[in-house]
């Protein structure tokens, strides 16, 4: 098919594609209501425009379908007028924590289990890797905590074995 040369040149739309652009939206929603999902401390910490603090505010009150549904969409459209960078990374360095807290505390799950799995053996590993600890009460608490679990009792000492081996990684992790 050939142009000819009495027809205009039809330019070509060098612009996001409609797709793109709802693609977008969607992506700037989704971040909105992550905000919505912040602590208040968390969201405070942030520096956003009043109108969208109020909006994502609204947002966590709204508790209907439709409403909510609305309220999103308007908080989409308020986050297309602030710049996401810095949300995002406030977002991706609350997520990093959050992870980062959760192998700590599976950490010391395993420390925990161990101890009461192997006993003397795991203990000894434990006191070369923090020689601080206090080697007679993690021992009488491995034995309290041992017991119970025997007897089918409620862990109320592997509570407290779970809450001593925290102090203690906590401690030697922030020297």
């Amino acid at each position: 098919m050939h142009r000819r040369d009495d027809e205009p040149e039809l330019e070509e739309f060098e612009g996001p594609s409609k797709s793109e652009l709802k693609r977008r939206s969607e992506e700037l929603q989704d971040l909105g209501v992550a905000l919505a999902e912040l602590s208040q401390a968390e969201l405070d910490a942030l520096p956003l425009p009043e109108t969208l603090r109020d909006a994502i505010e609204q947002l966590r009150r709204t508790t209907g379908r439709g409403g909510l549904l609305r309220q999103r969409q308007y908080v989409g459209k308020l986050m297309r007028h602030v710049d996401a960078e810095p949300i995002r990374a406030a977002l991706d360095a609350r997520h990093s924590l959050d992870r980062a807290r959760v192998q700590h505390e599976k950490r010391i799950e395993q420390w925990r289990d161990r101890l009461l799995a192997e006993g003397e053996p795991a203990l000894d590993e434990l006191l070369r890797e923090r020689p601080r600890a206090n080697r007679r009460e993690l021992a009488a608490l491995i034995a309290q905590a041992a017991a119970e679990q025997n007897a089918a009792r409620p862990p109320a000492a592997a509570r407290r074995l779970f809450q001593r081996l925290r102090a203690l990684l906590d401690d030697e992790s922030a020297a």
